[in-house]
């Protein structure tokens, strides 16, 4: 039988947090249902990526992606092998292979076309970019002379068709 004295059902001030601690916590809290991209930013969405090892591009690409929020895993072990187990055709691949929330990021795709992935949730394997486009996340900056080729971001189907997921200009962003 439980037993419902006073002395039980009551919380000691040692155990209930202080009116200070309450107080100092609201403004955090408001921010959090205010802006609920800022507590996924900080906790990041999850992102597993097979790249070599010595690939400088690919690790730019991670560095991208941690930029834009994401937590990255990095298995540095090359990208064939699990390219190939998760049925994405050869003539798609590209340096480094990844994984969010059940689809495969192939190439240097942006984060914002990942993210748009994610919230738009088609039935797809993933996106692509084939190759390695100049001006493309990890394949930018000084290093390439800041030069931007046009390319295409594909979204790729489970039966390895292709269509144009998003088209970027080469033309610097303001």
């Amino acid at each position: 039988m439980l037993n419902t004295t006073p002395s039980n059902t009551t919380l000691s001030t040692t155990n209930r947090p202080s009116r200070r601690t309450l107080l100092a916590a609201l403004p955090l809290a408001g921010l959090a249902l205010a802006m609920p991209g800022l507590v996924r930013a900080a906790t990041g969405t999850p992102l597993e990526v097979w790249k070599d090892p010595n690939c400088g591009c690919c690790q730019d690409w991670v560095l991208h992606m941690e930029a834009a929020g994401f937590t990255v895993k990095v298995h540095d072990t090359g990208n064939n092998a699990v390219r190939a187990r998760l049925g994405l055709p050869q003539k798609l691949g590209s340096c480094h292979t990844a994984l969010v929330g059940g689809y495969l990021i192939e190439g240097h795709v942006p984060a914002s076309d990942v993210r748009a992935l994610l919230e738009q949730k088609p039935k797809a394997l993933g996106l692509a970019v084939p190759g390695m486009p100049i001006g493309s996340p990890g394949m930018d900056g000084p290093a390439y002379g800041n030069r931007r080729d046009p390319y295409d971001v594909l979204l790729v189907a489970r039966d390895g068709s292709t269509r144009v997921f998003k088209s970027h200009n080469g033309k610097a962003s303001t």
